[in-house]
């Protein structure tokens, strides 16, 4: 009956507003609030959470109807609604109206970013940033009485939303500036709330890092991206170590920013003499070590993982984006100062010295360092090494270097195998 009586205020409202046009939008939409605040304080006084969905979903329909369409009116009508129904919920484990809380305001903004005119852009980002300041308050403040917690935790982040997709509509300053602060809201209340639930905490990890990687995408052209992802990488893998999220955060980073300094760097521009545009150049100096960092951040932070099939998987990984890492490095170096002959020779003499440089590292840390039970992972990754310094000596250095460059890579090659084969005849002597 409560039901009913509501919905027949709301299509007065309507009548009032649409059909016989007595009233302006702006006084409909608080006559239906009066209606909608009526109905919740019923609903909280009866205990009855269905009575409470019955007079904010309908509510939530009725509004678009009212400004005949979604406009800034509206907008800040279902902010001011969502903000004024939190108080219904407080002690209570309604997890449906929190979700309709969080649709009156995530769905009429995401609808209103695109379409938005771009005179009205501040003030749609403005609105963003309140509705996520909403979420993440609201869902604080009634996480205690939830007892679906990974729920909470995921509607929370869906109320950001509107946060993440504000570039649609503002430009692009303000886009990066509400990614980033969300990243860091998110983060602080991971670090800050210790007596959070488990689940919440990585929701709310994992959101933060998505907000990171949208802000440097909103931010940073392509080739400047690359290496902020890879610095991103470096600094949560070695903070974060030891949680699991922010493993597979780093791990995301590296691997976007890694394909994204390589696009501009293709492998292509290593097997052939390219001029790159400067900027790229130093682009793609500064990812190639921070490639190499951020493998081996993630490769400490990954050091628990006990699946011996994982590990050797990620091994192999590792150790070729370490070497590729390196020859870009390399390559791209000699060309950028020495030019497209004598440079890009140089380059490629460099890289196959220290392939096979790196290759008796590994054996030396096996003969030396490593117990009987781990030498096989660096003598396997020795062998491999310098399987390949070898073809690529045979295969493509005698084709592509010349004079000097040919002399002293067979000259350097053959002088470092012959010492890995005393030094292993040696080891078995002993």
């Amino acid at each position: 009956m409560a039901a009913t009586g509501i919905a027949a205020a709301y299509l007065d409202v309507i009548a009032l507003t649409t059909i016989y046009k007595w009233v302006p939008a702006p006084a409909g939409l608080l006559l239906a609030a009066v209606v909608g605040g009526a109905g919740l304080a019923l609903a909280r006084r009866w205990d009855s959470e269905h009575l409470g969905l019955l007079v904010l979903v309908p509510l939530i329909g009725l509004a678009p109807v009212i400004t005949r369409g979604v406009d800034i009116l509206l907008v800040s009508f279902m902010l001011a609604l969502s903000a004024a129904a939190l108080p219904v919920q407080l002690g209570k484990d309604w997890i449906w109206l929190h979700a309709a809380r969080i649709a009156a305001t995530t769905l009429p903004l995401l609808v209103a970013l695109m379409s938005v005119r771009h005179d009205g852009a501040w003030v749609i980002g403005a609105a963003c940033g309140i509705a996520a300041i909403l979420a993440i308050a609201s869902g604080l403040v009634v996480l205690p009485a939830i007892s679906n917690t990974a729920a909470l935790a995921v509607l929370t982040a869906a109320g950001t939303l509107p946060a993440l997709a504000a570039g649609m509509a503002v430009d692009r300053v303000m886009a990066a500036v509400l990614a980033a602060a969300l990243a860091s809201a998110m983060l602080a209340i991971v670090l800050v709330g210790t007596e959070l639930p488990m689940i919440a905490r990585q929701v709310w990890s994992g959101w933060s890092a998505i907000s990171a990687l949208v802000a440097a995408t909103v931010a940073f052209d392509g080739y400047v991206e690359g290496p902020v992802l890879l610095s991103l990488a470096v600094i949560v893998a070695i903070a974060g170590r030891g949680d699991a999220v922010a493993r597979w955060a780093a791990a995301g980073f590296g691997v976007i920013g890694t394909g994204l300094c390589y696009s501009y760097a293709p492998l292509g521009a290593l097997l052939t003499a390219t001029v790159m545009p400067t900027s790229i150049a130093v682009s793609t100096l500064a990812a190639s070590l921070l490639v190499i960092a951020a493998v081996f951040a993630i490769a400490r932070a990954c050091a628990g993982v006990q699946d011996s099939d994982t590990r050797a998987i990620l091994s192999v990984v590792a150790g070729m984006l370490v070497v590729y890492a390196f020859t870009a490095f390399t390559v791209t170096a000699g060309v950028l100062f020495g030019g497209t002959d004598v440079g890009f020779l140089a380059g490629h003499l460099i890289a196959t010295v220290c392939w096979i440089g790196m290759a008796a590292a590994l054996f030396g840390y096996a003969l030396h360092h490593a117990g009987r039970e781990d030498r096989t992972a660096p003598i396997t990754a020795g062998l491999a090494l310098t399987a390949a310094a070898t073809a690529k000596l045979f295969v493509f250095d005698l084709a592509t270097l010349d004079g000097m460059f040919r002399v002293a890579a067979f000259i350097v090659v053959g002088l470092v195998l012959l010492g890995m084969g005393a030094g292993y005849a040696r080891s078995l002597a002993r």
